[in-house]
C-alpha cells in the first residue's frame, strides 16, 4: 500500500473493497501538519450490510472444520511475516510508535495468528461421569464447545495491530464470522493486514473490517444480531457499553493505573531498568504502564536517584528513528492534559524530578513524588510517560496502597522474600501478579484481564476463544435408546447410534418381527386380535435349545448305542471342545461315535480330553 493523502484505502465489507463518501483523514502524531494517508467511514447502509453478511456467514463457518480454520489463520500469520517492514512503517507512522515498539508489534501479531491456529486444533471437550447417584446409574455425559454466533469487535488506537488480532483470530478460530471496528486514528495497519486476511479463502462475511463514526459503533453495541461483544479501551467507555449490550456475552478489556512493588530486597538496579521500560514506553500508553511505583524506605533514595538518572538518557523525537524511546502521544489535547494534572500534584503538595512540560504532542518522561493519593495522577489513568514515588515500611501496608484503587489489572512486585510473593499473589486486588517484573509484562498466550474498573472476563487467545463459544452438554440415559435395552429384546442391547444414521424404528405391531401382516391389519383399521404389548407372550427368534431327551426321541443318538440315559449327554466343557467329531445342539455337544455309551458317564471320566485347538 502507497500511504498518500491522495489515495485512500478502501474499507473491507463482506469480502469486498469498497469506498464510502466520508472520508476519513489519518494524522501523524508526530508531525500533524503531514498526513499519513487516508480511508474511509462505513455509511450506515454499508454497516447494516456487514451485519447481515456476518450474520450469514455464520451458518458456512460454524460448519467450517478445524483443519480449515487452522489454514486460515496459519497463512495470515505468514503473510504478516512476509509483510513486517511495510507494517512496521505504517503503525509507526499512523500510532507514532518508535520503530522498534511498532516492529515488536507486528512480531507479536505473528505469534497471535499462529497461536490462534494452534489453540484451535486443541480445543477439546470433556468426558463426565453422572452416576454419582443411585438414580443416575449407567448414565455419562460429554461437553463440547460451539461458535456462539457473530461477534463485535472493537479496538483501540494504543496497539492497532496486535490488540485488533486478539479479536480477528479467536473469532475465526472458534467458528465465528467478526465484524471489527478499528481506530479511526489508526486503522491504516489492520487494513492492510485485511488484505491478507482477504487472500486465505475465508466464506464471503466471516471477516469485515469498517472504520466508523463512534455513533454507528454504539448503535451495533445494542444490536442483538451479534452474540459476543469484545471492547479495548477505556473504562468510562467500556462500561457504558456492557450496559447497552443487552443479552449478548461482553468481553472488557480496560484501564488501570498499574503499580509496581519494590521490596528491601529487591535488585534495584534490575527494577529501575525495567521501570524505565514499563513506564515511558509508547509515551506510556498502555493500560499496563507503569503509573505508580511503591519503595521500601530502606532502598527509596538509591532507586529515586537512579530512575531520576535513566530518564534523563531517555530519546524524545521521532518515531521512524530506530534511537527514538520516546514517541508523540495520539490522542489529541492528551499532553495538555496531563501538563495539568502534574500542576495539579505540585499544587497538592507533591514535587517534580524530572520531566513534566509539554512540547506539542510530546510529553517528557516525568517523575514525582511526595504526591498526595487524591491526585489525579494517582487516582486516574494518566496514559503518559510518567510514574509516581511512594514509600512504605510494612511489605502489607503497601499490598494495601496498591488495593486502595478502583482499578486492578497487573501489578509488578520486585522481591527475592518467596513469602513476600506468595502474600502478594494472595492479597492484591489485579488480574495478574508479576513477579521479579513490571506491570506491563505481557505474553499473548496468557489469560490477561482485570478486576474491578479494569475490566471483565479475559484475553488470551485460549480464553478468548471460550468467551466466543458456548459449552453444550450431550447427556446418554441408559433406558434413552442411546445405550439403553431394546424394548422387543429383553436383555439385548441396543447398537450405538451415530450422528448422520437413520434413527431405529420405534417398536410397535408394525415393525416388531414376524407382525408384518398384523401392521397390515392395523393399517387399514381392521382389528388385530393381539393382546396387549405387556401381555403378549414374547417370540423368541433364536435357534431352539433342544434337550438330550428331545435328541433321543428324534433319534440322533449313534447307530447301535443301547443307552437310553440322559446322563450321556453331559455339557462337553468349552475348553475342551472336539473340532472335527462333534455336533452342537444349543450348549449340549453329543457324544463322539468313537467313544462307548456308559450310563454311569465312566468313558467320558475316564478318558483324557481334546486339547482346545
Amino acid at each position: 500500500m502507497t500511504l498518500t493523502a491522495t489515495q485512500p484505502h478502501k474499507i473491507y465489507l463482506a469480502g469486498e473493497w469498497v469506498d464510502s463518501p466520508d472520508l476519513l483523514p489519518i494524522d501523524n502524531p508526530a508531525d500533524p501538519a503531514a498526513p499519513v494517508g487516508a480511508t474511509y467511514n462505513a455509511t450506515p447502509e454499508q454497516v447494516e450490510q456487514a451485519v447481515q453478511a456476518a450474520v450469514a456467514a455464520f451458518e458456512e463457518t460454524r460448519h467450517l472444520p478445524v483443519y480449515e480454520r487452522a489454514r486460515a489463520l496459519r497463512e495470515i500469520s505468514a503473510g504478516i511475516k512476509a509483510r513486517r517492514e511495510e507494517l512496521g512503517r505504517i503503525l509507526s507512522l499512523e500510532a507514532g510508535k518508535p520503530i522498534r515498539d511498532a516492529l515488536v508489534e507486528v512480531d507479536r501479531a505473528v505469534f497471535t495468528f499462529r497461536l490462534a491456529a494452534e489453540e484451535c486444533e486443541r480445543m477439546v471437550g470433556e468426558v463426565m461421569p453422572l452416576d454419582l447417584l443411585a438414580s443416575s446409574k449407567g448414565r455419562v455425559g460429554i461437553t463440547r464447545r460451539f461458535p456462539a454466533g457473530p461477534v463485535l469487535g472493537i479496538s483501540p488506537f494504543n496497539f492497532p495491530l496486535n490488540l485488533a488480532a486478539h479479536k480477528i483470530a479467536p473469532a475465526i478460530a472458534a467458528g465465528c464470522s467478526i465484524l471489527l471496528k478499528p481506530a479511526s486514528k489508526d486503522p491504516l495497519t489492520m487494513l492492510t493486514v485485511t488484505e491478507i486476511i482477504d487472500s486465505v479463502g475465508l466464506p464471503a462475511g466471516a471477516v469485515s473490517v469498517l472504520p466508523m463514526t463512534r455513533e454507528l459503533g454504539d448503535r451495533l453495541v445494542g444490536d442483538d444480531r451479534f452474540k459476543v461483544l469484545t471492547f479495548t479501551g477505556s473504562p468510562a467507555v467500556g462500561w457504558r457499553m456492557k450496559e447497552r449490550a443487552g443479552r449478548k456475552k461482553v468481553v472488557l478489556e480496560l484501564g488501570g493505573n498499574a503499580a509496581v512493588i519494590l521490596d528491601r530486597t529487591t535488585d534495584v538496579d534490575w527494577a529501575v531498568k525495567r521501570i524505565l521500560v514499563g513506564g515511558f514506553s509508547y509515551a506510556g500508553q498502555s493500560c499496563i504502564s507503569v503509573q505508580r511505583v511503591f519503595v521500601h524506605e530502606s532502598i527509596a533514595a538509591s532507586v529515586r536517584d537512579r530512575l531520576v538518572a535513566g530518564v534523563a538518557t531517555l530519546k524524545v523525537g521521532d518515531p521512524l528513528d530506530p534511537t527514538t524511546d520516546v514517541g508523540p502521544m495520539v490522542e489529541p489535547g492528551a499532553a495538555e492534559r496531563t501538563a495539568r494534572w502534574v500542576k495539579e500534584a505540585v499544587e497538592l503538595g507533591g514535587r517534580v524530578l524530572a520531566g513534566g512540560h509539554a512540547d506539542g504532542t510530546f510529553f517528557e518522561p516525568t517523575v514525582l513524588e511526595h504526591v498526595p493519593p487524591q491526585a489525579s495522577v494517582c487516582t486516574n489513568e494518566v496514559f503518559a510517560p510518567l510514574v509516581v514515588l511512594f514509600t512504605f515500611s510494612d511489605f502489607d501496608d503497601a499490598i494495601r496502597q496498591v488495593n486502595d484503587s478502583a482499578f486492578g489489572l497487573q501489578t509488578g512486585v520486585f522481591t527475592n522474600d518467596l513469602a513476600h510473593a506468595w502474600r502478594a499473589f494472595n492479597e492484591l486486588e489485579v488480574g495478574g501478579v508479576v513477579v521479579n517484573d513490571i506491570s506491563s509484562y505481557r505474553i499473548d498466550h496468557m489469560p490477561y484481564g482485570g478486576v474491578k474498573d479494569s475490566g471483565l472476563s479475559r484475553e488470551g487467545l485460549r480464553w478468548s476463544i471460550e468467551d466466543m463459544t458456548e459449552r453444550r452438554h450431550h447427556l446418554d440415559h441408559p433406558g434413552g435408546g442411546v445405550l439403553g435395552p431394546d424394548p422387543r429384546r429383553p436383555g439385548v442391547r441396543r447398537a450405538v447410534a451415530h450422528p448422520g444414521r437413520p434413527e431405529q424404528p420405534a417398536a410397535g405391531p408394525a415393525t416388531a418381527p414376524g407382525c408384518a401382516r398384523r401392521g397390515r391389519r392395523a393399517a387399514a383399521g381392521r382389528p388385530t386380535g393381539d393382546p396387549p404389548p405387556a401381555l403378549r407372550p414374547r417370540r423368541d427368534r433364536r435357534r431352539r435349545v433342544r434337550t438330550p431327551s428331545q435328541d433321543a426321541q428324534r433319534r440322533l443318538r449313534p447307530p447301535g448305542a443301547s443307552c437310553r440315559a440322559p446322563s450321556c449327554w453331559s455339557p462337553w466343557p468349552p475348553d475342551s471342545r472336539p473340532r472335527s467329531s462333534s455336533r452342537r445342539r444349543g450348549t449340549w455337544w453329543r457324544r463322539p461315535r468313537s467313544l462307548p455309551c456308559s450310563t454311569d458317564r465312566s468313558c467320558w471320566a475316564a478318558r483324557p480330553r481334546p486339547a482346545p485347538p
